[in-house]
């Protein structure tokens, strides 16, 4: 019976043993290995954890990018009955000496001198911290083999009776949530939260022990984590992309059945491919915008008769299957989630057979609440699916998403008055995000409830859904409604500047800077008019009636981004308060 965590990976062991369990790049050539060979590795590593002195119930921080140490470490310290604290790499000294002390870690595993000299920063200010262990080889850091050495052919025994003594309601991880304001909360997270919701959405994604994955959204994350976990449940070979940058050639290299992704993510495979587009000339560059004009029409269920599906049909042969083989040509199923997905983008993917399959969750839910099936009788464009199995969704009478299920997490570390402030009396937990249900099965996102302000007219804006329509355009990048108390709305605008310096260039509008660029009033104007574009399709009191356009690209690492890329609202004000001002008052 698959109750804990690690009763996944002997389901593995036992029934799809793999030679190529996890895969990385090592020195430019892909190293496989076993399932045996990953759970020996991860029960040397445990018996090494009890050497150093360390008990049942400890907390040990483990902080990396995506690679095979990742998930032997994680899989020992469950095995030793201890709970896993993952963190970005990404986040500043600060937040790891506050996650850190928070959690009361214990033992802290790093992939690398950037983070180690991070983490070293704040080590004496982290009380129960004893030692740091690195993956890659770092000066005045030991290596994480050190343990697995200690460990070797020792506590057999003892492990079993660990591992007999954790039950599926234990406290199994503490993931400390990005958060879009704040400081990060601990959200635990129980042995059956995060296996019931793997092998829930096994039903939902082409998953099996023929089938590769391809592994790149940060591990600290639960989405990226959980899924994982199914992979191992259902013996799907993980394979590691070296980096963000190199995912392109990973891709064709690995040919992946199913992977991950996030909606900017997808947004950047898809401006590529328009500007590759935008390169062509005569009949080559007529048929590929004729091809994604046939793919904007594509409807689920398809009711357009036979002439389009003939029109479809060309398009996807003459067109979308070159898009197929940049993504490795065998992908069944890229499960997006994490952030909404623009509706058109869906459409086009989905009409040129990319399997783009739409979800929906929480860290607090483990993650997955809802996802649209891999075939297309299941899925909806412009929904996030159906809710998985066990799992109950209702729309409160303000439009709140309340969920309740075995994946829902038992609370936040060390704050009860937060804990309950996120549960209902009797028991459901509140999303924050709004939406309906659609033919009384598909959930919808409609926005989110902390985000939605009220204009000085008394007329409610719900940001994420203009801003997600906007975003539709070329020229623009990232984009932050704002106008709470205000006439109007308006909005904060970070142009997508490789499109826009080409643009320049073929407009012959000279320039130096990016902000060079903003300024000048035809490149100002021809934003606006993409706005006023948009903003046809919504109502007049949630027309966007001024912009301001900024000259920095926002990212994760200048504290604009969480690192899922959702937009810090909160920074991005602070940031920007004097312009916002000039907005309103100039």
């Amino acid at each position: 019976m698959i109750k804990r965590i690690f009763d996944l990976h002997f389901h593995q062991l036992n029934n799809y043993p793999k030679n190529d369990a996890l895969t990385a790049k090592v020195n430019g050539k892909w190293e496989p290995i076993s399932t045996q060979s990953f759970i020996d590795q991860a029960e040397a590593f445990a018996s090494g954890l009890l050497e150093l002195g360390l008990k049942s119930g400890d907390k040990i921080a483990l902080i990396s990018n995506n690679r095979p140490e990742w998930h032997i470490v994680d899989l020992g310290i469950l095995l030793a009955g201890m709970i896993s604290v993952p963190i970005y790499p990404t986040i500043t000294s600060e937040d790891y000496d506050f996650i850190m002390n928070n959690a009361e870690v214990k033992l802290c595993f790093l992939s690398d001198a950037e983070i180690y000299d991070k983490v070293a920063a704040v080590f004496d200010k982290i009380e129960h911290l004893q030692k740091c262990y690195s993956f890659d080889k770092v000066n005045s850091c030991e290596s994480w083999t050190a343990v697995k050495d200690l460990g070797k052919g020792k506590n057999q025994s003892k492990l079993k009776e660990i591992q007999a003594t954790v039950k599926e309601d234990d406290l199994a991880t503490l993931i400390y949530t990005s958060g879009t304001t704040g400081r990060p909360k601990g959200v635990m997270l129980t042995h059956k939260n995060l296996v019931s919701n793997a092998v829930a959405c096994r039903e939902r994604l082409p998953v099996g022990s023929e089938a590769k994955s391809l592994s790149f959204l940060p591990l600290c994350h639960v989405y990226e984590r959980m899924v994982c976990y199914l992979y191992i449940y259902t013996g799907t070979s993980i394979y590691y992309a070296e980096s963000l940058e190199t995912i392109g050639d990973n891709l064709k290299e690995v040919k992946p059945d199913v992977f991950t992704a996030v909606p900017r993510l997808l947004e950047k495979v898809y401006d590529k491919i328009i500007a590759k587009g935008q390169e062509l000339t005569g009949i080559k560059r007529a048929l590929f915008f004729w091809a994604i004009e046939v793919a904007k029409e594509f409807e689920i269920p398809n009711k357009k008769g036979a002439w389009y599906n003939f029109k479809l049909k060309m398009a996807n042969k003459l067109i979308f299957s070159k898009w197929r083989e940049a993504l490795g040509g065998n992908a069944k199923a890229i499960a997006s989630g994490a952030a909404a997905l623009q509706p058109r983008l869906a459409r086009i993917f989905l009409a040129g057979q990319i399997p783009v399959q739409e979800g929906y969750g929480l860290t607090e839910t483990s993650p997955v609440i809802a996802v649209n099936d891999q075939d297309n009788d299941g899925t909806r464009i412009g929904t996030v699916g159906r809710p998985i199995k066990d799992v109950e969704v209702r729309i409160a009478a303000d439009g709140e998403i309340e969920v309740k299920g075995p994946n829902v997490m038992i609370g936040y570390y060390k704050n009860e008055e937060a804990t309950k402030e996120v549960f209902t009396a009797d028991g459901w937990f509140k999303t924050g995000d709004l939406g309906e249900m659609v033919e009384g099965q598909y959930l919808k996102i409609t926005g989110r409830k902390k985000e939605t302000f009220k204009t000085s007219g008394g007329k409610y804006i719900a940001p994420q859904l203009i801003e997600n329509k906007m975003k539709e355009s070329s020229f623009i990048e990232q984009i932050m409604v704002i106008g709470e108390g205000e006439k109007h709305p308006a909005a904060i605008i970070q142009p997508a500047f490789d499109f826009l310096k080409e643009w320049c260039r073929r407009k012959e509008i000279p320039y130096t800077t990016n902000e060079d660029m903003i300024k000048n009033e035809r490149v100002f104007n021809r934003i606006m008019k993409e706005v006023d574009f948009y903003n046809e399709g919504f109502a007049q009191y949630e027309k966007i009636k001024k912009i301001l356009l900024v000259p920095t690209e926002w990212a994760v690492e200048s504290g604009e981004m969480t690192p899922t890329m959702k937009v810090k609202r909160r920074v991005i004000m602070e940031n920007y308060k004097n312009d916002i001002e000039a907005i309103y008052r100039p």
